[in-house]
């Protein structure tokens, strides 16, 4: 099993290329079962969650072609896949499938809104919490599916002629059930008014691309999304917006050694929150003509508060790595994690590297220390596995962290980014 051997103390200098976003890239795929004609994706990032996808989507008649380009920087691929489903083959999403990967439930909106019926896995437990599939199920029976769990799956039935447009108020905002809830609505008869939807940049993306293909979507971005159905989707060409949590990441990776770093192809836009708790933190962040420069020289880390919330505020898929780069602030900082109930298991393993964190419920309080030192840790989770790397770039000596498989469900080629700018970060196989 592949470990990630990290020998601190190096600046990070140069330049980062940003892969097109997993977490747009996933329900921008499942929407390719929306349509018999081609959707064609562009900057497609190359990532175990993605590859198992492309698996799921076989498994119910998706043809899949990819292309793949070196992009100019030279270490990532920027691919462009082509997805086309002339006939679902089969409306059962398995277990073996399902239980591999969370978002793959989601499948069950278009199966359901173009074949009328769909069975899908429950996809069972979560490192990070329980992240029930209430919300999917309340959102579309709201849109008269017929909906009964049994032996573990979830069979989804429309009524005859397809689903019904509804109005629904999701009780807490579910970036999953928005986008379900989305594609199931763009083929329902009617109007369908999403309220307390969620407002994340992927849930734009994936409107926008659903508008290209010949969706009426409005709203994509408010607390109130507006689709009103049509009868067929076509196909379309669509480019998958830039990674805003790989993005935060190297920006903190570079908050954490000091240097100077260019983040190319993303935008502030995506993550303003996030970017203003690092400039607070003591980095300096502007916006270039090719994406966005972090510089830190000189002055210490400053001690920040900040509390997860769904999107314009604070990621929760940042708030380990945040966690990472507090372990060595001149002072104090507390984090809430509002989102998930069991995220903060990265805590034991930065302990490992020396830093002193306690916790108090769903805050955890970090008491800066002037050094890490280099230990053995173990990811837990994507999100927790990258704050392990962050504060290994800056500990004395060597840190290996193991179950680095979590690592590569969500970020493309890491090592190879950050040992291009100057880091001492290898792959190491058993």
């Amino acid at each position: 099993m592949d470990r990630i051997r990290i020998v601190g103390g190096n600046q990070l200098n140069g330049v980062i290329p940003i892969s097109g976003a997993k977490n747009a890239a996933l329900p921008l795929m499942i929407a390719s079962l929306l349509t018999d004609d081609t959707l064609t994706l562009e900057n497609v990032p190359h990532l175990a969650d993605v590859e198992q996808l492309i698996r799921i989507l076989g498994n119910h008649g998706v043809d899949i072609s990819v292309n793949g380009r070196r992009e100019r920087q030279g270490e990532s691929y920027a691919r462009t896949i082509h997805f086309t489903c002339r006939n679902i083959v089969d409306t059962t999403a398995p277990y073996e499938l399902v239980s591999k990967m969370r978002a793959s439930f989601w499948v069950i909106g278009p199966l359901l809104a173009r074949e009328g019926k769909a069975r899908v896995s429950l996809p069972g437990g979560c490192a990070i919490g329980t992240r029930p599939v209430d919300l999917f199920i309340e959102g579309l029976t709201a849109l008269s599916a017929n909906i009964e769990i049994d032996g573990g799956y979830v069979n989804a039935t429309a009524p005859e002629g397809g689903l019904i447009g509804a109005r629904y108020t999701f009780p807490k905002v579910s970036v999953g059930a928005t986008h379900v809830l989305m594609m199931a609505a763009t083929l329902a008869n009617g109007t369908t008014v999403l309220g307390n939807a969620a407002r994340e940049p992927e849930v734009v993306d994936l409107a926008n691309c659903l508008n290209a293909m010949g969706a009426k979507i409005t709203g994509q971005g408010t607390p109130t999304i507006t689709i009103e159905g049509v009868r067929s989707l076509s196909g379309a060409r669509h480019r998958v917006l830039p990674d805003r949590i790989e993005t935060g990441t190297y920006a903190m990776a570079v908050a954490m050694t000091g240097g100077d770093v260019i983040l190319e192809d993303t935008n502030m836009a995506l993550l303003d929150t996030a970017l203003e708790a690092i400039r607070r933190a003591g980095a300096e962040i502007t916006e270039t003509n090719s994406g966005i420069r972090v510089v830190r020289n000189g002055a210490g880390i400053k001690p920040v508060d900040i509390v997860t919330d769904p999107f314009p505020g604070f990621p929760t898929d940042l708030q380990a790595q945040f966690m990472g780069l507090m372990t060595k602030a001149n002072g104090t900082s507390h984090i809430t994690e509002t989102i998930f109930e069991n995220r903060f298991m990265h805590v034991q393993e930065l302990a490992r590297l020396g830093a002193k964190i306690s916790l108090s419920g769903q805050t955890a309080k970090i008491e800066g220390v002037s050094r890490l030192k280099g230990a053995p840790v173990m990811a837990t989770d994507l999100r927790a596995s990258v704050s392990l790397v962050i504060a290994g770039l800056a500990a004395e000596g060597e840190t290996m962290v193991s179950r680095v498989y979590h690592l590569d469900r969500g970020f493309e080629r890491l090592e190879e980014k950050l040992t291009r700018c100057g880091a001492h970060v290898e792959r190491v196989s058993d």
